[in-house]
């Protein structure tokens, strides 16, 4: 038994384990603060994301059935990034109809399940990676379209929301 990849194995855990616990802390200390919410900057990271998975399915598209896969993980993350959308509360100020938004604890807790199925496909991933066949990078294609839905769509949600509570604060305003 070779004795050096035991504590690779521990480290290959460990360091994204502390990485995200850290991560987590502080998220949860913002948890239930108010951050001001700009309607105007919403689209800048799905897009620049859709660009990044555009440019990486052009260089290297993916095959046969893969394209299916991507289409489904497209559409399930476009579910659960909406769910997460609806998780944000969002409030307008009265007076300035500044628009803010706060993190619900229940938001940071399907944030947490996503990351525990991220590592449980990075296990899989691994092992569905035959030499040869691209396994690894048919998951990355697919957890690349996933992210993709979930990022946009949670966008969206926060924006169609905020715009419709914007209208309504400004008409109670008048």
């Amino acid at each position: 038994m070779n004795v050096g990849t035991t504590p690779s194995t521990w480290v290959q855990y460990l360091v994204p384990g502390a990485v995200i616990a850290m991560v987590l802390f502080f998220r949860l200390r913002s948890v239930g603060k108010a951050r001001k919410l700009r309607l105007e900057r919403l689209w800048i990271m799905p897009t620049i994301y859709a660009a990044l998975v555009g440019f990486v399915f052009w260089s290297a598209p993916p095959h046969g059935s893969v394209w299916l896969w991507c289409l489904l993980a497209l559409g399930v993350g476009a579910a659960l990034g909406w769910t997460r959308g609806k998780l944000m509360r969002i409030a307008v100020d009265p007076e300035t109809h500044e628009l803010s938004q706060t993190v619900s604890p229940a938001a940071l807790l399907f944030i947490v399940a996503l990351i525990a199925v991220r590592f449980a496909s990075r296990e899989m991933a691994t092992q569905m990676a035959i030499p040869g066949h691209g396994g690894l990078m048919v998951i990355t294609d697919i957890l690349m379209a996933f992210a993709l839905g979930f990022l946009a769509f949670q966008r969206i949600e926060v924006g169609l929301r905020a715009r419709r509570l914007l209208a309504e604060a400004r008409r109670n305003r008048a």
